[in-house]
């Protein structure tokens, strides 16, 4: 590991950010909780993960990336990082630790890149140093790139619980919502590769001519959360819909989610979507969805280490209304949904901290980081 330590590491840390907030108490239908501000000053936080001694990795949808001590302090932004296309809901996106990363100290991000003939989402590898980042390449990219538009980028990450897959949320970019649908194309996607970034050979679309193999599943619109279910090893992806029909889904190898051929949304408009279907042969079915819209972004399960008051729970930050949501779990049923911290701030990502707090990110442009505590 070639990150620097105490005393060395403090004066990396010499910079505003830390927030010394007075905590706040609210109930919840299973106890008491306390919030408070860990950190602010950032610019719209997305992302990020825990290095394996308890830091906070973070990303800034501008294009910066800071490291955030247990009590809050935060760094100067890291050095080494490429340029990124901050328009519209692009930018920096998510950003992940490798499994190995106390021996390899390797970082994995995704970002909106502008590249010939246009942006796309790129997912890309580099190593964590002392100086930044160093050793940065793409490893994928979700071509093909395209001109028009600047939304719908998905971008997030999750290492399966062994670290041997990298699975990888694409959008389907908006202006050409078909995208999704089509199997020669990475946009609208969850996709599937080892840990070094190559094609698994157990892929569902592996060996087909004409078809990409890092799609595990497609007729997605666009899925910024993903997580695995630490009591069954399911995954579980969470997508944004139109006016509406924002879901919850169950991913399985080669499955068709359906996007843009069914939806319970409506167009911004209220036009109805695809006649107003909302299944169809062949198409799986969320495990939940909303109308009106929740606006879910980053989701986590409560880990076996999380405070007793948030076990057994899937948690979504969601945008707008913005808030966390509750999700009570029973295998991967949900059996009961609750909404903390409704209406207080836009929620990009809910992370749990190494002592089983739980932390939220703020989509703001001043953004925070928020922890909360049972009481």
């Amino acid at each position: 590991m070639t990150l620097p330590r105490r005393p060395l590491f403090a004066a990396l840390l010499a910079a505003p950010g830390i927030a010394h907030a007075q905590a706040e108490t609210e109930r919840s239908e299973r106890g008491a909780f306390r919030w408070r501000v860990l950190a602010a000053g950032l610019e719209n936080p997305w992302g990020g993960g825990f290095l394996p001694d308890g830091r906070l990795l973070l990303s800034e949808r501008a294009g910066r990336a800071r490291i955030m001590a247990p009590d809050g302090t935060l760094s100067p932004p890291l050095a080494g990082l490429p340029d990124v296309v901050a328009e519209g809901q692009g930018g920096l996106l998510d950003m992940q630790p490798a499994p190995d990363f106390a021996t390899t100290s390797d970082v994995f991000f995704t970002s909106a890149t502008l590249v010939e003939g246009g942006v796309l989402t790129r997912l890309s590898r580099a190593r964590l140093t002392a100086q930044g980042f160093e050793a940065v390449r793409p490893v994928l990219d979700a071509t093909p790139a395209q001109e028009r538009g600047r939304l719908h980028y998905g971008g997030r990450l999750a290492f399966s619980p062994d670290g041997a897959h990298l699975f990888l949320t694409t959008g389907e970019r908006n202006n050409s919502r078909e995208r999704a649908q089509k199997l020669n194309d990475l946009a609208g996607k969850v996709i599937r590769l080892t840990r070094q970034g190559e094609i698994p050979r157990d892929n569902p679309f592996v060996g087909q001519a004409g078809l990409r193999g890092e799609i595990f599943t497609y007729g997605h619109r666009n899925p910024q959360g993903i997580a695995f279910n630490p009591a069954t090893g399911s995954l579980f992806v969470a997508e944004f819909g139109p006016r509406g029909g924002d879901e919850l889904n169950l991913i399985q190898p080669g499955r068709n989610f359906g996007w843009p051929d069914v939806s319970y949304g409506r167009e911004y408009s209220g036009r109805q979507i695809a006649g107003g279907r909302t299944s169809g042969p062949g198409l799986t079915e969320p495990v939940r969805h909303w109308v009106p819209s929740v606006s879910p972004s980053g989701i986590n399960f409560a880990p076996a280490h999380a405070q007793p008051l948030w076990r057994g729970a899937l948690y979504i930050a969601c945008l707008n209304t913005p808030g966390l949501l509750r999700l009570q779990m029973e295998g991967d049923s949900v059996v009961a949904e609750e909404r903390l911290l409704w209406g207080r701030a836009r929620m990009r990502q809910v992370l749990f901290a190494p002592d089983g707090g739980l932390l939220l990110l703020t989509d703001e442009s001043r953004g925070r980081v928020l922890r909360l505590d049972a009481a």
